[in-house]
């Protein structure tokens, strides 16, 4: 995982500024307190969000039932998602992607235009164009901006559904999950290879780069076509990646501890998150897979704590 100090400081900076979208995308969507009559005549509190395409969170569900729900889902995902692989169902995939892409880019636009008529339409048709070129017309700069984009929408509609516990043991369970994925059945690295390679959409940032013997051929290459005597040859090109889930699930946290404690302390979390992912590729080797989310949980945490001890 170890790459260039350029390459491993776009994906911090890319890392840490989605953090930042994120927070402000959840705060365009802070829960609304109105009071209505209920068909009995009874008083009743009801909790709005606003946020579109039906992603509203159910008025009566508890955390810890929200939680088991996305546990599950995470599993029932992961299933689906191989048996797809295993059949070569790459079109039901791409459509699968263009659908997630779109809500999570609409609901993230919504957030910026909510106050402007017919946002939510407005946000669908930025959202549709930019999914369509990302999923099935790849470009490497659409599909890194593109990623700012979603990880916010996605996180926008989990965080109404969690507390800090819930979140906390979700974190706890991705970690665990992540370290068998990628050290024990290297199920990460097999779909990782098979987005990238066949389905050609991959969930995370992704940056092509050369290291310096690849850049020398490529020199040594341009100077020999110029003179005529070009011979074809193949030139390694590096590939640097973070999974989406490893900068979805920090948001996630992030915006409970906005609705819970304040800005400043989610920030903290954002901060304590990047400077995790930084420490994991300085201490990381050339060539090797490392799962992300247990030292980013553990930055998580540690700056968890640090903004209990401020408050």
């Amino acid at each position: 995982m170890k790459h260039s100090i350029k390459v491993t400081f776009i994906l911090l900076a890319m890392f840490f500024v989605t953090q930042l979208i994120g927070l402000a995308v959840i705060n365009a969507y802070s829960p609304e307190i109105t009071q209505v009559t209920s068909e009995t005549g009874e008083i009743i509190n009801v909790t709005s969000y606003n946020l579109p395409y039906g992603t509203e969170p159910p008025q009566d569900i508890t955390p810890k039932t929200s939680l088991i729900s996305i546990i599950i889902a995470i599993i029932v995902a992961i299933i689906i998602m191989f048996v797809l692989m295993r059949i070569r169902a790459e079109i039901f995939l791409r459509l699968w992607f263009f659908f997630v892409i779109t809500l999570a880019i609409g609901i993230t636009a919504n957030a910026v235009l909510q106050n402007v008529q017919y946002s939510s339409l407005i946000s669908l048709a930025i959202a549709l164009p930019l999914a369509f070129l990302k999923v099935f017309k790849r470009n490497i700069i659409i599909h890194n901006l593109t990623e700012l984009a979603i990880y916010p929408g996605i996180a926008a509609i989990f965080v109404p559904l969690l507390n800090l516990w819930t979140i906390s043991i979700l974190l706890i369970f991705i970690s665990i999950y992540d370290m068998y994925a990628v050290w024990h059945s290297g199920i990460m690295q097999k779909m990782a290879k098979y987005q990238i390679h066949t389905l050609k959409v991959f969930s995370g940032f992704f940056i092509p780069y050369m290291g310096k013997k690849e850049r020398e051929l490529l020199a040594k290459a341009a100077k020999t076509k110029v003179k005529g005597k070009f011979k074809e040859q193949k030139i390694k090109v590096n590939v640097a990646i973070l999974g989406g889930g490893d900068v979805v699930f920090p948001i996630m946290l992030a915006g409970v501890v906005l609705r819970s404690l304040g800005l400043t302390e989610a920030l903290i979390i954002s901060l304590g998150a990047t400077l995790a992912l930084a420490g994991l590729f300085y201490a990381s080797e050339k060539g090797k897979f490392y799962p992300a989310m247990p030292f980013i949980s553990a930055g998580c945490f540690l700056a968890l704590g640090i903004a209990y001890l401020i408050q």
